[in-house]
């Protein structure tokens, strides 16, 4: 019997083992996000070489140090893009080490950016991030300051009204970038509008798709990083990396970010900008937090109003056009969403 590939269903413990043991031969840990993992087995039925997916990326892969050189990588890899292709996912991501990056580009991914040293980012298509920018680049103002703005506004608050405004205030043009992954309680059509109405009395404010170029928590490769704090950190150094390119297309010469002293994530984040950005010819402006009652406002918070139905509490931490929606029939099944969610703190 000659080496097959496999699906790991997640409650094969032993074959999952076998994967977690592989991997660690290459400095990988699993991902807690994946949605689909192939084990290639060997005649005694033992992974040689596995690989995974998340969403429309791909990830974890490794092959045991035996079986290097036998042209199994590329087998898992036509394996996963066969299932991305049966999702329906043409438009594939991938990050990889820098030492596996010219195997992936020798099958036709092509890279986006890169920390050196640490990881890779790519994708399999030549025009991809390319094509992004050219239609960035359609809204470049060739005079006055251009700054930008980037939020997911799960939902937008007053925080985030007031970020916007100082950030409008500084410049002649704000690009406000909206995370466009549907991976939050609110969907991202519904975070743009809200965005969008809560901003239209600024002028010279231009909305943007982050689309898949600006990285997210859902996509990003934690299974090689060592820690957590070195996960944040690469993580804002690919951020920023392609973020450059982003703020090249468009003129943009400043990045404004709220303040979080409450969060690890969003300190290393302001601390990497704070240090990486002025390489770019970017400044990194990160303002105070606003706050209500004494207490800064969050999203988060805002979203417990919603799960425990507090609306008097609400009217003191979003605008207008965002109390409203959450007022109209429309909100009815996100409200539910959000009452029903265990933690609508993290998500």
């Amino acid at each position: 019997m000659s080496n097959f590939i496999t699906r790991v269903q997640p409650g094969d413990k032993r074959t999952l083992a076998q994967v977690d043991a592989l991997l660690r031969q290459e400095g990988i840990e699993r991902d807690a996000n994946l949605d689909y993992t192939a084990a290639m087995m060997d005649d005694d039925y033992r992974v040689i070489a596995t690989g995974s997916c998340f969403s429309s990326t791909l990830r974890c892969f490794a092959v045991d140090h035996a079986h290097q050189g036998e042209g199994l990588l590329n087998e898992i890899v036509s394996h996963l893009m066969e299932v991305q292709s049966a999702r329906g996912n043409y438009h594939l991501f991938l990050y990889t080490k820098p030492s596996a990056a010219k195997f992936f580009a020798d099958i036709g991914f092509y890279e986006i950016a890169r920390v050196e040293g640490r990881l890779v980012f790519m994708e399999n298509r030549r025009d991809g991030f390319s094509a992004y920018l050219r239609a960035l680049a359609a809204d470049k103002k060739d005079s006055g300051v251009s700054a930008a703005v980037i939020m997911n506004a799960n939902p937008f608050t007053l925080g985030h009204q007031y970020l916007a405004e100082q950030a409008a205030s500084a410049c002649d043009t704000l690009h406000l970038f909206v995370v466009s992954e549907d991976a939050s309680l609110i969907p991202a059509a519904v975070r743009k509008r809200l965005v969008a109405e809560g901003v239209a009395h600024l002028p010279g404010v231009i909305l943007h798709d982050c689309g898949p170029y600006i990285i997210s928590s859902a996509t990003f490769p934690s299974y090689f990083l060592k820690d957590r704090e070195t996960i944040i950190e690469s993580q804002a150094r690919l951020d920023l990396a392609v973020f450059a390119r982003i703020a090249q297309a468009l003129g943009i010469s400043a990045r404004y970010v709220g303040e979080e002293p409450q969060s690890q994530v969003t300190g290393i984040y302001n601390r990497v900008m704070q240090e990486s950005l002025p390489a770019f010819g970017i400044r990194c402006v990160i303002l105070p937090r606003k706050e209500s009652g004494g207490k800064p406002i969050s999203a988060s918070t805002v979203r417990l109003c919603l799960q425990n139905g507090d609306f008097g509490a609400l009217q003191q931490l979003v605008p207008a056009s965002t109390l409203a929606y959450f007022e109209s029939p429309e909100a009815a099944p996100v409200l539910e969403r959000i009452r029903s969610a265990k933690d609508v703190v993290h998500y």
